[in-house]
């Protein structure tokens, strides 16, 4: 079982226009993360016609976030004092379990409230199950335009 630490650094690599990103996305599959819950499940955005799955790689960037989000206009003075309730979800559950589960496009948005930016992990081949790919076709091929690991 791997805690987030790798994961920051193969995202790190990544933004440095280094490392590779197949290491990056098995990474993402071994690593704990922490996806904060609600009374509706585990939280997550809607996003460019995508629903992401909000993931954290430890407690500072989900507190990061929390801190962010209490900030937001129209945000009630309860959530500043909000306490966060997460669940420790390993990366390829989210990845081949949930993902599929929520019948719509998504994907795991990691660290989104982070200085350095988020990390996306589209609903595309390579990331998720094919079956629920973007640009896997109803054959079942994967379309490399765009797109796909």
């Amino acid at each position: 079982m791997s805690d987030g630490t790798a994961l920051v650094e193969r995202i790190a690599e990544r933004r440095a226009g280094q490392g590779d990103p197949l290491d990056m996305i098995g990474e993402l599959r071994r690593a704990v993360v922490l996806v904060p819950v609600d009374s509706g499940g585990l939280w997550t955005a809607a996003l460019g016609g995508v629903r992401w799955i909000c993931a954290f790689t430890g407690e500072a960037s989900l507190a990061r976030f929390a801190r962010a989000r209490a900030r937001v206009p129209g945000a009630s003075g309860d959530d500043a004092a909000r306490s966060w309730q997460y669940a420790a979800v390993r990366g390829a559950r989210l990845l081949d379990e949930v993902v599929p589960a929520l019948g719509v496009p998504a994907g795991v948005a990691v660290d989104i409230a982070d200085p350095e930016g988020s990390m996306f992990f589209p609903p595309v081949h390579g990331i998720v199950p094919d079956a629920v790919a973007v640009d896997v076709d109803a054959e079942g091929h994967a379309r490399t335009e765009g797109g796909g690991v």
